[in-house]
């Protein structure tokens, strides 16, 4: 069993929409959700209690430009680039490392966009100390690389680019389609009438997710020693990011000696809502609890 309480977390003046999932037995260990493209954290109500009844203490916020943290619609999609997304994140870990009253592990997820945002915080050597105060890093179909199908044109993109440095708030639609992001029909409903999954960019945000993208699939981010843990979560269905990128990337992290690859033969996009949600869970669950045990033995 657990609880949820809804709260604000503030960072350089703005207020950001947050949620928590407390345990209501013993924490074990404490996760931060980072969510992915036109996702907020409520998102996540059906999925977060099955990590919280497992002990798991668990925290996210809604991204600026995302969920109840827009205001409005002419906030939709205004993250800002790549710089102030990492601050954000690193701002919110940070805060839970050391304001939350609970010592034991935190790991970080970070789904889709929001898994290629933590594989860019890893490597980022202005945060280098704080990534090595996380026990963990779980990286659910993140985003490291189009699938064939979609990737954008190259005009496109040169287009998008030329015009964000002259209109880096302007917002652009990107659709993602729900059917292509799980198999399940009623979690395909559930995202089609969501009117906070708004698949609404801009500019500015849209060409600094490419950017971190191109990064990482080239191999230029690379993460180093201070990383302990990584798990990949990933299914061989994704039509929206590349399964094949992921774990090449991950594959490439030869100075983290703990990675770990689960792979779902035929899961979608968003794992956690998919026809494989309950191995999915599990394998997440037993990751964080074995690295979590093995922290209190040492104590």
């Amino acid at each position: 069993m657990s609880t949820d309480s809804e709260g604000q977390f503030e960072v350089d003046g703005v207020r950001l929409y947050s949620k928590t999932w407390t345990p209501t037995g013993p924490v074990k260990a404490k996760l931060i959700l980072v969510h992915g493209y036109s996702e907020h954290v409520n998102t996540y109500n059906d999925f977060m209690p099955l990590l919280a009844a497992r002990g798991i203490k668990v925290f996210s916020w809604d991204q600026r430009g995302w969920g109840r943290s827009a205001r409005g619609a002419s906030e939709y999609g205004l993250t800002g680039n790549t710089d102030r997304v990492l601050a954000d994140i690193a701002a919110f870990v940070q805060d839970k490392l050391k304001a939350d009253p609970v010592k034991v592990p935190l790991f970080v997820m970070g789904h889709s966009m929001g898994g290629g945002e933590v594989c860019t915080l890893m490597g980022d050597t202005r945060y280098s100390d704080l990534v090595s105060q996380v026990r963990g890093w779980a990286l659910e179909c993140p985003f490291i690389g189009f699938t064939p199908d979609a990737e954008p044109s190259v005009l496109k993109v040169f287009l998008g680019r030329l015009a964000g440095r002259v209109f880096p708030r302007r917002q652009m639609k990107n659709v993602i389609p729900p059917e292509n992001i799980t198999r399940d029909p009623a979690a395909v409903e559930a995202i089609r009438n969501d009117p906070l999954c708004h698949n609404t960019g801009t500019l500015e945000g849209l060409a600094s997710m490419l950017d971190r993208t191109n990064l990482l699939a080239s191999g230029t981010v690379q993460v180093g020693s201070n990383v302990q843990s990584i798990l990949l979560q990933h299914g061989t269905g994704d039509l929206t990011c590349s399964y094949d990128a992921a774990v090449r990337w991950v594959d490439q992290q030869t100075k983290v000696t703990d990675r770990v690859t689960k792979s779902y033969e035929g899961g979608y996009h968003q794992l956690h809502t998919d026809l494989c949600k309950a191995e999915f869970t599990a394998d997440l669950v037993a990751w964080i609890l074995e690295r979590s045990e093995k922290v209190e033995a040492k104590l």
